[in-house]
């Protein structure tokens, strides 16, 4: 883990399908539902080490006929049990919404109270309102889930608005009637947990930022086509670029990764250097789109360079667009470049069917005549002819659309079949121009098939890669990487519906078809006369030295980061804090309590070592000898806040570091947290600090000017007990900068959470009489003196604590310059 996502990465309540939150069913509270329950950026189904599922799936259908719908009693509804797969299911539903104005719809595990400890099974799966008007319209929606005992179901809380549901006209209640479809597909699994890509296939995958999947199949896709990656390696880029500032240098960076590491790469780098921020880590983007734009962004940075005009010479291929005139003799012609064809899906049965529409001829007559140069409107053929093809043929499959009927985008799912060998030059080459270069031979084979999972609005997206060109596929999905046959890569990847065998012919003879929401969105395929130049041999010379270098380092830093942690139980962190630490932050980083412990120096100390070894450690660091040094122990106090609770006793300093973390963990802390005491000589050199008796108390200092509204720690004093604050004023007055005798007012902190307490102390009372005790704050200040010359807004330490408590400091920003601010108010 690179440690970079971590608060990012998508639970199961967030993941998010086909518009509406995919969620275990809940009982949503009144104030749950109250919640935005649609913001969460658009991610997809989060692909879990067990949702891996190598062997054919067992898959049923079960429709449930519910009538007198609308006389349904009870918040919830349940179907009959149906089983798949050997498990036992059955369908919920919330008539009414589950606390939402839609219809709540779940797949749930029926048994699943009585199933043994740690059972899951994992299991593709649609839900569907049936149409009784139009068939077509029939709301479906479709996921896939691990069921365990805590989600033991599944599904969708937002189904379709109730509006729809109940009006007769839609044709979903009919006769107070609705029937509800559920196909379900149960796969075995196999454990991925301790599975490990590069010693089973000897390439590793690419971590999901949350919703990059898509992205990654790509990056595998052209990582995989050997000449590209030489290409991108020989970019000049130097020692001094940052990868998340330089796209060569992310690129190459990543690419070495996955060509020499031994885990999955993150990539993070790059998406900074596309300028991207977490959010659009969260977006599905468009994969079409950003294969264009990386290669826009690769092909500029090659100009001048050695490997100018790669870009071009792998994908760039060239067609012409003409108009013909029929009756006279005028013809025009258009010659434009691809990088990458988009081929219709929707009434194709293949890509050459595709191909045969691409070059289709249309006739402009009648009112559609073409207005050609000296000749007037005229009857023509228009159509698109090939110039030439690319040696690596990058095909876009038309798999989403708009729907005018509907009004929004839909998924094509139809089965669209594509071959192994593509041969462009078929009958006669019907597919080129009359001058294109006979040749050269355009006979293709599959290099990579790009599969999206699931609905228009979101899914998982992962490849099929050869990447030697043999006949083993490999399986490329974010951080899995598995070995897979030529079936799955190619036939499983069509789409369309899956008719199943009859398990009970004599009963039901109507067969039962599963639509496969699984389906190829993008080909690569590579020309076989190219084909050695483009696999070529990538190796280290090709890597440039300074990458070579920065990688290792990064690899180094990440071994010692390892190492470290496999011995973290062997060491203790000692944080110390120091008079400079509370001067340095309070009344700027902290108004409350004396020291923000994340601030202060941190020792990483063997806990085997003697804990007056780590004092000379400290005497090396500040030059404070060791018989100066005095450390007392924070604790956690019952209104929580933090003080110094006690000095370690000699027998504790004798003790290990390890003992005395031991001792620390009663006191409440997670780690060593020590405040070191300093008492100073005439000479302002350390001295060795005085024996402290039961009857001293060490108490801390901090002024308040309320005309400047500040508040500073001015330092620290040991007090008798039975003493009182009167017997050091003139000391305070001192530490303050003030005149000997000045009047002031003294104030204890007690606490700021929930509220702020903070107490005047009566100056004719012993510390003992006020509970004062070691660690305590006492704040003062000079009185504020009512109708004076100068107008204050909070004229004692209690309000001023109580403002800084409840103020919140809001920062504005230019949106043309989002990383300077612009100024800031508080609120």
């Amino acid at each position: 883990d690179d440690g970079s996502m971590t608060m990012m990465t998508p639970s199961p309540l967030e993941q998010q399908e086909d518009e509406e939150m995919l969620v275990p069913h809940q009982e949503l509270s009144t104030a749950d539902a109250a919640q935005p329950m649609e913001v969460v950026a658009q991610t997809e189904p989060t692909n879990t080490a067990e949702s891996q599922a190598p062997e054919d799936p067992q898959t049923s259908r079960f429709t449930w006929t519910i009538e007198n719908f609308t006389r349904v009693s009870g918040k919830k509804h349940y179907s009959d049990v149906f089983v798949v797969g050997g498990f036992k299911w059955r369908v919920l539903i919330f008539p009414k919404g589950n606390n939402v104005d839609h219809l709540s719809m779940y797949l749930d595990v029926a048994d699943s109270g009585n199933l043994p400890y740690g059972w899951s099974r994992y299991a593709q799966f649609s839900l569907a309102i049936v149409n009784q008007i139009h068939q077509k319209y029939t709301a479906r929606k479709d996921t896939q889930h691990q069921f365990n005992a805590r989600e033991s179901d599944w599904g969708f809380t937002s189904f379709m608005p109730l509006s729809e549901l109940y009006d007769p006209s839609r044709g979903y209640l009919v006769n107070d009637t609705v029937v509800v479809e559920a196909e379900v597909a149960v796969r075995k699994m196999i454990d991925y947990w301790t599975y490990d890509s590069k010693k089973e296939t000897g390439y590793v995958g690419l971590k999901n930022q949350g919703a990059t999947c898509y992205m990654n199949s790509l990056l595998q896709t052209l990582y995989h086509i050997p000449y590209f990656r030489k290409a991108v390696y020989h970019m000049p880029t130097t020692e001094n670029d940052m990868p998340s500032g330089s796209i060569p240098l992310a690129l190459q960076s990543l690419f070495y990764k996955l060509q020499y590491s031994d885990n999955s790469v993150a990539t993070k780098e790059l998406t900074k250097s596309f300028g991207w921020d977490t959010y659009d880590s969260f977006m599905q983007h468009d994969v079409q789109e950003l294969n264009r734009v990386l290669c826009e962004k690769l092909e500029d940075k090659m100009k001048g360079t050695v490997v100018e005009g790669t870009i071009e010479q792998l994908f760039e291929g060239h067609h012409i667009n003409y108009i013909e005139c029929i009756n006279v003799d005028y013809k025009s012609n258009r010659k434009e470049s691809f990088y990458d064809l988009q081929l219709d899906v929707k009434g194709c049965r293949d890509v050459y069917a595709s191909f045969d529409k691409y070059v289709e001829v249309e006739r402009l007559e009648g009112d559609n005549k073409y207005q050609a140069e000296q000749h007037g409107l005229q009857d023509a053929r228009k159509g698109v002819l090939f110039l030439d093809f690319p040696p690596v043929l990058q095909l876009q499959l038309k798999r989403f659309e708009y729907d005018y009927m509907r009004d929004t985008m839909v998924k094509i799912n139809d089965r669209y079949e594509f071959p192994l060998q593509l041969d462009l030059d078929k009958d006669d080459g019907k597919y080129l121009t009359p001058d294109a270069d006979r040749s050269i031979r355009n006979l293709y084979t599959l290099h990579s098939v790009l599969v999206h999972s699931g609905g228009v609005h979101g899914g998982h997206y992962y490849a099929f890669i050869r990447p030697t060109l043999s006949d083993q596929w490999y399986k490329f999905d974010d951080e899995r990487v598995t070995k897979e046959d030529t079936k799955k890569a190619l036939e499983e990847q069509y789409g369309g519906e899956e008719e199943l065998p009859q398990v009970n012919p004599g009963f039901n003879n109507t067969p039962f078809k599963f639509t496969k929401y699984s389906n190829a969105y993008m080909l690569v395929y590579i020309r076989e006369s190219d084909k050695e130049k483009i696999m070529c041999n990538v190796d280290e010379k090709d890597i440039a030295e300074h990458l070579r270098i920065r990688l290792k380092k990064e690899q180094e830093e990440k071994e010692h980061k390892k190492k470290e942690k496999a011995e973290a139980h062997l060491y203790t962190i000692i944080k110390v804090a120091r008079d400079e630490d509370l001067k340095e932050q309070i009344g700027k980083n902290i108004y409350f309590d004396l020291v923000d412990h994340e601030k202060v120096r941190n020792f990483r100390i063997q806990k085997q070592l003697p804990f007056n070894s780590f004092k000379e450690e400290v005497a090396k660091e500040y030059g404070i000898p060791v018989q100066s040094q005095r450390f007392w122990l924070w604790a956690k106090r019952q209104n929580h806040t933090y003080r110094p609770n006690r000095p370690l006793a000699p027998h504790e300093e004798a003790q290990s570091v390890g003992q005395l973390r031991e001792v620390s963990n009663k006191a409440h802390n997670a780690e060593l947290k020590l405040f070191l005491e300093v008492e100073l000589g005439l000479d302002l050199r350390p001295i060795r600090p005085p024996e402290k008796s039961k009857e001293d108390i060490l108490l801390f200092f901090k002024l308040y000017n309320p005309e400047k509204e500040e508040l500073r720690f001015v330092g620290r004093l040991f007090v008798k007990a039975l003493g009182k604050p009167s017997d050091i004023l003139t000391k305070l007055n001192e530490m303050a900068g003030f005149s000997p005798n000045e009047e002031i007012e003294l104030y204890e902190e007690i606490k700021f959470e929930p509220n702020v307490m903070c107490e005047h102390i009566d100056k004719k009372l012993s510390f003992r009489s006020s509970q004062l005790e070691d660690g305590d704050i006492i704040s003062f200040q000079k009185p504020s003196i009512p109708g004076g010359d100068t107008q204050v807004r909070y004229k004692d330490v209690p309000s001023f604590l109580e403002y800084v408590h409840n103020r919140q400091v809001v920062h504005f920003r230019c949106l043309e310059k989002p990383k300077e601010e612009e100024f800031c108010l508080e609120l």
